[in-house]
Order: structure tokens, then C-alpha cells, then sequence
């Protein structure tokens, strides 16, 4: 699985408050959802990004609490990866199930700026910033959880292995 986009740049502990506001939890639509996804702490969030871009953020990136909608607007509103120096547990499980590539790098994340243009080669396991010609060596994923991403998500996955 390769992923291309921008780098989107964050800080550390962004929380799960800050990804979607609390005010549209009553929200059942995932479009609608991820029309608001980061707009407390990045306003023009939806207008600058494009599909496929790719959030890069510090540590502790989804604490808060454990609303699973901070990973599905993220996900509904086209990011095509979460790079991180570290992941809340719970929001890295609800981004893994949603279908959203989650990448735990210090090196990376550290290294990369804000609109660099990256390459994700999960299978490869590797982080290619294009802009500074830099290559980072990844974790390789579990194989269950490269499953459940190339399925796109964990429901689609139950669904595949139920109709086998």
C-alpha cells in the first residue's frame, strides 16, 4: 500500500476534543463529520487539505477521550495517513478499525515539515519525504492489522472473512 500527500503538521497531545469538537458528536453522517474535522484548532483545516494528505503530529497524538468519530471524520474527510512520535491506545485502535494507516515515528515526525511532499510504502516500510529527499525506516505492521487496512477497515474485514 503506497500513500502520497502533503504533510499536514501538528504539535503534541492533540487530542480527540481538538480533532472534532464535542458540539457534533450528534452528528451520524461521516461527510458531515468530517466537514468539521480539526476546525477548533485549524479553522481552514477542510480548505487547505486534500485527499490524501497526510497528518504528521508529535506525541500523544488522539488522547482525550475515546470517541471513535475523531478517527472516522479523519478518515471520511480523505487523510490518507497519521504519521505521530506516539498515539493515544485507544485513538490508534478506532483509526486502525476505521481503516486510517496509523504510523508511529519519532524520526519522521521530528523531520518532516509542514506541506513536504511524503510517500508511505507500508509494505516496503518505509516514509519517503520527497521534498527533502529523506527515507525513514517504519515498523512493519502486524499482519491482522495490514488486513484489516487493505480491507478498509475492520467491518469490511469481518464482512470478508464471514462470507469465506
Amino acid at each position: 500500500m503506497i500513500i502520497e500527500g502533503r504533510a499536514i503538521k501538528y504539535g503534541d497531545d492533540i487530542n480527540t476534543d481538538i480533532i472534532i469538537p464535542g458540539r457534533y458528536l450528534l452528528l451520524t453522517n461521516p461527510e458531515e463529520l468530517a466537514a468539521h474535522a480539526m476546525e477548533d484548532l485549524d479553522p481552514d483545516f477542510i480548505k487547505k487539505f486534500k485527499k490524501g494528505d497526510i497528518i504528521v503530529g508529535g506525541k500523544n497524538f488522539g488522547c482525550g477521550s475515546s470517541r471513535e468519530q475523531a478517527a472516522m471524520c479523519l478518515k471520511y474527510a480523505g487523510v490518507g495517513a497519521i504519521i505521530a512520535k506516539s498515539f493515544a491506545r485507544i485513538f490508534y485502535r478506532n483509526a486502525i478499525n476505521q481503516g486510517l494507516p496509523i504510523i508511529e515515528s519519532s524520526e519522521a515526525a521530528g523531520a518532516i515539515k509542514n506541506m513536504d511532499e511524503l510517500e508511505i510504502d507500508l509494505y516496503a516500510t518505509t516514509i519517503r519525504d520527497k521534498t527533502k529527499n529523506l527515507q525513514f525506516k517504519i515498523q512493519p505492521l502486524p499482519l491482522f492489522i495490514q488486513e484489516i487496512l487493505d480491507d478498509g477497515g475492520l467491518i469490511y474485514n469481518l464482512k470478508k472473512k464471514l462470507r469465506h
